[in-house]
């Protein structure tokens, strides 16, 4: 992948993050099925943009949120699967 790639593919996932940040905090009530799968599809993609511009502590910091947001994510539906 060349770096003109892996830039752009890092943006969408910095575009995926605000975007979730901008919902949780605007959205009179948040889905956190939607939110957890945009925080995590955003640091999927940004760890695809560091596997070309590598950085230790943005990996670790990426890894890490992709963890929260997928434990997230699977509580989340649990949740709803409880409620219906």
């Amino acid at each position: 992948m060349n770096a003109l790639t892996a830039d752009i593919i890092g943006l969408c996932g910095s575009v995926l993050f605000i975007g979730a940040f901008g919902y949780a905090n605007l959205s009179p009530s948040m889905d956190k099925i939607l939110f957890n799968v945009l925080n995590l599809i955003g640091a999927l993609l940004l760890l695809i943009s560091l596997s070309v511009h590598f950085n230790l502590a943005a990996v670790v910091l990426e890894v890490s949120w992709a963890c929260i947001a997928f434990a997230g994510l699977i509580g989340a539906i649990s949740a709803r699967r409880t409620r219906t």
